[in-house]
C-alpha cells in the first residue's frame, strides 16, 4: 500500500491518511456576524475521509477580512457556529484545523468599515473583490508597535476561540501575500525599527505570532502556511539570495517551537528550496506542489513516496471531489471543478459534487 493511505501521527494526533485538505476561500459565510452555516458544516464533513482539513482562511478580528462573506472567529456567534462544523466534521471522524488568516493590506473599507492595515503604507497593486464589484486596493494603515502587538494578541485570542469550537488545531496563513506574509516580503515591510529591513527583523512578526499562539494553545495545535517566492497580491520575493536567507532564517526560529507541521505552498521554480527547508525543518513538512492553474494531480502523492513531503495537500481536486482518498487510491475517476461556482453562491458547486458509489 502507498504511504500517502497509511495512519500517521500528526504531532500526537491520528490521521488516516496523509491526504490533506488545502485550505481554500469560499465566501459562504452568510450566518450572523460573518459566520458559517449548516451548509458549512456539510460541506466539510462530507471531506472528512480527507487525513486533515484545513479549512479556509478565517479572520481573527474585524480588520483582519479581505474579502466578502468570509468568516471571522473572533465573536461568541461566531464560535458557536464553528462549533457545529467541528462537531459534523468529527462525527465523520475527521481531524479539521482552522486556518487564520489576517489580510493586512489587502482588503477595502466598504468590506469592514475600516482602513485596512499592514506593515508599511504601500498600497498593493491590483484590485479586491467587494460586494461593489472590483475596487482598487487602498493605502493601508502603517501599525504602530503598540498595533503590532495588539494584532499578535488577536491571533491568540482567535487560537483559544478555535480550540473552544471544537478545532483539533489552528494553521497560520503566512502565504498569499496576507499580513504575515506582508511582514516577511521587503517591498511590503519597508520599516525602519526592528519588525522590518534585514531578513532577521523581517521575520519577527511571523516569529512573535506563532510564538503566541503556540503559548495560547500549545505546539501540537499549531501549523504554519508559507509560500516563499509566490508573487500573488503584489508581494516582491524575486531576489532569490534574500528569499533564501528570509525563509531559512524563519524555519531555524520556528524549528525549537515544535509546531505540529509547516505547510510550504510551492511558488514556481523554487522546488530545491522546498526540499532545502524540508530538510531544515524537524517536524511534519506538508506541502502543495505548485501545478500553475490545473490542480494537483494524483502523482504528487509520489512526493510523499519519495520523502520530498510528509503530506500532500490538494486544493481545487478536494473541493470538487468530497471522498478523494478513495478516488486517488482507486485511481480515479475524479469530478472537475466548477471554477464559476468557487466563491458565493448556494449548495451548487459546494456540496453537490457526487462521491463514488
Amino acid at each position: 500500500m502507498s504511504k500517502a493511505f497509511t495512519p500517521y501521527d500528526l504531532a500526537g494526533t491520528r490521521l488516516a491518511n496523509r491526504v490533506v485538505m488545502a485550505p481554500m476561500t469560499r465566501s459562504r459565510a452568510y450566518g450572523p456576524g460573518q459566520s458559517p452555516t449548516d451548509l458549512t458544516a456539510a460541506y466539510y464533513a462530507q471531506r472528512a475521509s480527507a487525513g486533515l482539513i484545513v479549512t479556509e482562511g478565517t479572520q481573527p478580528s474585524v480588520v483582519g477580512q479581505g474579502y466578502p462573506n468570509t468568516p471571522g472567529i473572533h465573536s461568541a456567534q461566531q464560535i458557536a457556529a464553528w462549533q457545529k462544523v467541528t462537531d459534523a466534521v468529527h462525527a465523520e471522524g475527521g481531524v479539521i484545523f482552522l486556518q487564520l488568516m489576517h489580510t493586512g493590506r489587502v482588503g477595502h473599507p466598504s468590506l469592514m468599515g475600516l482602513t485596512p492595515v499592514g506593515p508599511s503604507a504601500v498600497t498593493a497593486k491590483g484590485q479586491v473583490y467587494t460586494h461593489e464589484g472590483p475596487q482598487d486596493f487602498v493605502t493601508p494603515h502603517a501599525l504602530t508597535e503598540a498595533e503590532i502587538t495588539e494584532t499578535i494578541a488577536d491571533f491568540a485570542a482567535a487560537a483559544r476561540n478555535a480550540v473552544e469550537a471544537g478545532f483539533d488545531g489552528v494553521e497560520l496563513h503566512g502565504a498569499n501575500g496576507y499580513l504575515i506574509h506582508q511582514f516577511l516580503a521587503p517591498n511590503s515591510n519597508q520599516r525602519p525599527d526592528a519588525w522590518g529591513g534585514s531578513p532577521e527583523k523581517r521575520i519577527r512578526f511571523a516569529v512573535e505570532t506563532t510564538r503566541a499562539v503556540v503559548d495560547a494553545i500549545g505546539a501540537d495545535k499549531v501549523g504554519l502556511r508559507i509560500s516563499p517566492g509566490n508573487p500573488y497580491n503584489d508581494i516582491d520575493e524575486s531576489d532569490r539570495a534574500d528569499v533564501e536567507a528570509t525563509y531559512t532564517a524563519l524555519v531555524d526560529a520556528l524549528a525549537p517551537l515544535n509546531l505540529a507541521y509547516l505547510h510550504q505552498m510551492e511558488a514556481p521554480e523554487v522546488r530545491d528550496l522546498v526540499v532545502r527547508l524540508r530538510k531544515a525543518w524537524p517536524g511534519t513538512f506538508v506541502l502543495n506542489p505548485f501545478t500553475g492553474m490545473e490542480p494537483t494531480a494524483p502523482d504528487a502523492l509520489d512526493l510523499i513516496e519519495d520523502d520530498t513531503a510528509d503530506l500532500i495537500a490538494y486544493g481545487a481536486l478536494f473541493l470538487a471531489n468530497p471522498d478523494l482518498p478513495a478516488r486517488l487510491a482507486a485511481g480515479g475517476p475524479f469530478n472537475t471543478p466548477d471554477r464559476a461556482t468557487s466563491f458565493g453562491g448556494d449548495h451548487r458547486g459546494y456540496t453537490d459534487y457526487p462521491t463514488l458509489p
